[in-house]
């Protein structure tokens, strides 16, 4: 049974995206995070094989904070202490069942906003905005 208000993101062509054997990663974890980042979406699911790939592209955008999933208590938990914004996961780590258990479990969670967990998503987010320093 589909989720209301699961959408794919659209290229600048107006076509859904929809992984063929020579397309990349970043061509679709790219467009979704900055989709994320803008506010054109709320959250984003990205998927590569192992999931990895994905993850390392949305958490290039700033404002996006993108998770490795493979179990329920991080796909929760993910959103309720660290305000998860994107939910990065590997098609070849694990099965049909268990991932549509995880977009579940990811979209039905909410950001608890408590005092400590905007304090620690604050220290990270200035990091965007720090010049690397050796």
């Amino acid at each position: 049974m589909p989720m209301s208000g699961i959408q794919p993101i659209s290229t600048a062509k107006g076509k859904a995206l929809h992984p063929i054997p020579e397309d990349e990663y970043p061509d679709f974890a790219i467009p979704l995070a900055r989709a994320v980042a803008a506010g054109k979406v709320d959250r984003g699911i990205a998927l590569c094989g192992s999931g990895v790939e994905a993850s390392i592209c949305a958490n290039k955008i700033a404002g996006v904070r993108a998770g490795l999933i493979h179990d329920v208590f991080s796909a929760h938990q993910g959103v309720e202490d660290d305000d998860m914004n994107v939910f990065s996961l590997g098609g070849n780590v694990i099965g049909t069942a268990l991932a549509w258990e995880l977009i579940q479990t990811f979209l039905r969670a909410r950001f608890s906003g408590a005092i400590r967990h905007r304090r620690r998503i604050g220290k990270v987010s200035a990091l965007e905005i720090q010049p690397v320093v050796e």
